[in-house]
């Protein structure tokens, strides 16, 4: 659990803090901007087309990060009556926000790539790159699962034939149930994901 390092390493506790604000909130920014350019003014109104992590951070979703090492920001209201493609509109706004965290990956992975020589490994910078990097590969993988109300749920509904409808149904009536059954006992599946993606991640650094 991240939470043992507030006494055992204050620094990295520190950075990765930072990172967690960070990182959901251009997430969450990504979905608010991305409605907003397909014509939808719900998330503005709501005071959500904004980069201030006050707007963007949900309490349990903050510290199912610390605790339990992935979580979630408070998702962000859009109207897909709005959209101006309505078919596909809704899997664009869903996918901003890992495509957010895919370029962060990239951008702050590349400048630790370059300073982290510099630095040195320890530098608060350097520590504070790389806990984003990692919140980033977690934020992307995790909000990937195509359950409700993760983003890659919007995906698959966008794409899922008529003849599947059922599963749409099913999927928006017991999906938080699901996921929340997964969180708490299925530790064994999502860790060996998250691991190998925060690993691959590690190539940009090295």
């Amino acid at each position: 659990m991240l939470i043992q390092y507030l006494f055992q390493n204050p620094s990295y506790f520190i950075t990765w803090l930072f990172a967690i604000v960070v990182g959901i909130s251009v997430h969450e920014f990504f979905h608010a901007w991305a409605a907003y350019l397909q014509g939808d003014r719900t998330a503005q109104y709501a005071g959500r087309l904004t980069l201030n992590p006050l707007a963007h951070l949900d309490p349990l979703g903050s510290a199912m990060l610390l605790f339990l090492g992935f979580g979630y920001g408070k998702p962000v209201p859009f109207n897909p009556n709005n959209l101006r493609n309505r078919q596909y509109g809704p899997a664009l706004v869903g996918a901003a926000g890992p495509f957010s965290n895919l370029l962060m990956i990239f951008v702050f992975g590349l400048t630790l790539r370059f300073l982290l020589p510099v630095l040195g490994d320890s530098n608060l910078l350097s520590l504070f790159l790389y806990n984003l990097v990692q919140v980033n590969v977690i934020l992307l993988v995790f909000n990937l699962f195509p359950i409700p109300p993760l983003d890659g749920s919007k995906v698959l509904f966008a794409i899922l034939p008529k003849s599947l409808e059922n599963v749409r149904i099913f999927l928006e009536q017991y999906g938080p149930w699901v996921l929340l059954a997964l969180l708490f006992f299925g530790q064994g599946i999502f860790t060996p994901i998250f691991d190998y993606f925060r690993n691959l991640s590690h190539l940009l650094i090295i």
